[in-house]
């Protein structure tokens, strides 16, 4: 076991670990002062709860041998309760628990991606429950898919994508982006709109979201940098490209929006560079930094219009985790068709440096088995969960904040007071009407 590959992973690790305040300050600062702390509570919480899967029974249904070798899903039972990982295999060349740790993280921040679809409008306890079903027979599986590799003996075998498949995915963009995505849209469309549609609360605390980006970038460059699990030149060009895209989703999304809107903005700014982490994250070892900075254009100009496409057919995703997660994944993933390096770690050669179409079309075969089988569960995950115990907050809680009916906190002590008790009688508030004392923001489109 290599010391110094060791002590990346663990690096790595705690750079990924940052993603998780990252996406709770992303998301907390972009809805309403008064459901602030619901969406932090349902990111961090269901981070949590990942945690107690993951070490009964998720990490075996992820790296556990493929049953019946069809690569759909992992052994739940080969690596229950993580017993086995507590001592290295003479073959082992990170330590288990290490990479167990960094994919409880991936685990963990990919259903708190879903819950910024759902803000202002679903029971605690409702997202609760769908995020346990929605890991363990959404994330899972798909994790398997993307993630699990044959071993070099043929003694283990892996998922489809990652082995039959063999599309390029090279820090797992579709089994947490396209994933994410995919489930954000379905759940959405389930519980239906905020009742003050099209008008809403603009984003309250811009500094948090700002924060907030800088942390996820942060733990993006361990993210896509740990990748193969080497200290070395591959991990470099990872990062690097990482980093550059980002920059360059930033400064197209701002120059179109000076353009259409007339003034770039802090929230535009957060939003291209979190469309173009996306996109880099299956490409950031299969193309060259100028396919990297190309990504990163191609991303925040793209996630920009596709924003506009919820207004357009009425699903109210209130953080744009569809635009910015799902067509960014789509968005990266074939962009390696065209772009992959021969000379990238992948190895892989797209279109532009004469490969053949093959490689575009497993991208987009991979692409479309996910949308399929994750948009399909999660309609009836969230459909059940709504039948069990209801999924969606009545309106008077809507109106008067989540953060106080639910949790009985807010999360300023400046927060204008309900006039009413939060369980008292109230009358119900026009649709053109936002929590009394929340700025509104009629979104264009």
């Amino acid at each position: 076991m290599d010391s110094g590959n060791t002590a990346w992973l663990l690096t790595a690790i705690l750079a990924v670990a940052l993603m998780l305040p990252g996406l709770v300050l992303f998301y907390g600062g972009m809805v309403s002062r008064r459901t602030t702390m619901n969406m932090m509570l349902m990111v961090f919480v269901s981070f949590c709860l990942t945690a107690f899967l993951w070490v009964a029974f998720g990490y075996s249904m992820v790296f556990g041998d493929s049953l019946g070798g069809a690569g759909l899903l992992g052994d739940p039972t080969e690596f229950a309760g993580l017993g086995r990982l507590l001592e290295a295999g003479e073959g082992d060349a990170l330590p288990p628990l290490g990479l167990a740790a960094i994919h409880l993280c991936f685990a963990g921040l990919t259903i708190g991606i879903v819950a910024g679809a759902v803000a202002d409008r679903m029971k605690f306890g409702a997202w609760m429950l769908f995020s346990a079903l929605w890991v363990t027979l959404v994330y899972f599986p798909v994790a398997h898919w993307v993630f699990a590799f044959d071993s070099e003996d043929g003694a283990v075998t892996g998922g489809w994508i990652a082995n039959t498949l063999e599309a390029v995915d090279y820090a797992g963009s579709t089994a947490i982006h396209v994933n994410s995505g995919v489930a954000a849209l379905a759940i959405a469309i389930v519980l239906g709109r905020r009742r003050t549609w099209p008008v809403q609360p603009k984003a309250h605390n811009l500094p948090f979201v700002i924060l907030g980006v800088g942390l996820l970038l942060t733990g993006w460059l361990g993210f896509d940098g740990s990748a193969l699990g080497a200290a070395d030149n591959n991990a470099a060009v990872a990062v690097f490209n990482t980093l550059v895209a980002a920059c360059a989703g930033t400064c197209a999304w701002l120059v179109v929006e000076r353009v259409r809107d007339g003034a770039p903005t802090t929230l535009g700014a957060a939003s291209g560079a979190i469309a173009a982490l996306v996109a880099i994250t299956p490409s950031c070892g299969a193309v060259s930094p100028i396919g990297a900075l190309a990504i990163g254009v191609a991303a925040g100009l793209v996630c920009y219009f596709a924003v506009l496409l919820k207004h357009r057919f009425r699903f109210d995703d209130a953080l744009d985790v569809t635009a910015l997660h799902f067509i960014g994944g789509v968005v990266g993933g074939l962009l390696i068709g065209l772009l992959a390096a021969p000379t990238a770690p992948s190895g892989a050669k797209g279109l532009f440096y004469g490969g053949s179409i093959d490689l575009l079309g497993r991208q987009v075969l991979a692409i479309a088995a996910v949308f399929a089988y994750t948009f399909t569960v999660t309609w009836v995950l969230a459909k059940i969960v709504d039948r069990v115990m209801g999924i969606r907050v009545d309106d008077e809680t809507e109106r008067l904040g989540l953060d106080i009916v639910l949790h009985a906190e807010n999360a300023y002590e400046d927060t204008p007071e309900p006039a009413q008790s939060p369980r008292g009688h109230a009358e119900p508030a026009s649709t053109l009407q936002a929590p009394a004392g929340e700025p509104l923001e009629v979104v264009r489109g």
